[in-house]
């Protein structure tokens, strides 16, 4: 059943204008800074050359183009993630859907793997332009796989705060603006309050606001490291606003 309502909520994704606005929208700006940081790239090149162990076109193009990307996601998943829950509700069919033989854990879980999908499909098509070049250069594929899987990680983080806000109103368009306002609350107090707790040397309130800073946690594999608390802070976060959908579902149902 979960596989179902992620099909469903996948087709209506692509039905929907808004999607395949947005969709263009961020190839074209993806696109745009690709050819432009090929283009520096190409233009400092025999310089690069002469210089020992100098970046290549992985650091100097792909990562510049994923961190493009991150930023992007920031204004995009709100806006697909918007109509998830809350347009459920404004247009009465989540009283439908409650009611069905299935728990809500499946019902979040389904509509978050729809449109966690849809965003590896923008992932993918972002990861395309620099393997594009893999004839004619030679690539850091462990670097890449690096800032496409903090790519995914991060792109689920952002979708399941999103969710969680869609719960909370009947309004979609609130729904987006909230969930925008949520994240970008999380890069502007999050990453100063896991650096300022760190450095009074509360390790522990540290890691906890290091949770809730998701572009931090990017930051390493960026730099094309993969790294385990990086990986279990994006994990955490996503399944904290999962669980918190659940309960915030699971509440209203129970309340009528």
């Amino acid at each position: 059943m979960i596989f179902t309502i992620a099909s469903k909520e996948l087709k209506a994704l692509f039905a929907s204008p808004l999607a395949w606005i947005v969709l263009t929208i961020i190839q074209v700006l993806i696109g745009y800074g690709f050819l432009k940081r090929l283009d520096d790239f190409l233009q400092i090149q025999p310089q690069l050359s002469q210089a020992a162990n100098s970046p290549g076109v992985t650091e100097l193009v792909a990562a510049p183009t994923f961190a493009t990307v991150a930023a992007i996601l920031l204004f995009a998943v709100p806006l697909l993630a918007m109509r998830l829950i809350a347009e459920e509700r404004r247009n009465q069919t989540m009283v439908m859907l409650t009611s069905a033989p299935i728990s809500v854990t499946e019902i979040v879980i389904g509509k978050f793997l729809g449109l966690i999908t849809f965003l590896l499909l923008i992932i993918a098509l972002a990861a395309l332009m620099p393997l594009s070049l893999a004839a004619g250069t030679q690539l850091d594929y462990g670097m890449l796989l690096s800032l496409i899987a903090g790519l995914a990680l991060l792109a689920a983080g952002f979708a399941a705060v999103s969710l969680y806000i869609s719960c909370l109103t009947v309004h979609p368009m609130a729904a987006a603006l909230g969930a925008f306002g949520a994240l970008l609350a999380m890069l502007l107090v999050g990453e100063t309050a896991s650096d300022s707790l760190q450095a009074r040397g509360w390790s522990v309130p540290a890691a906890l606001a290091r949770v809730l800073s998701p572009l931090k946690s990017y930051e390493t594999f960026s730099r094309g490291l993969i790294d385990t608390y990086s990986i279990a802070c994006l994990l955490l976060l996503t399944a904290l606003f999962l669980i918190l959908a659940v309960r915030q579902l699971d509440a209203r149902r129970l309340r009528g």
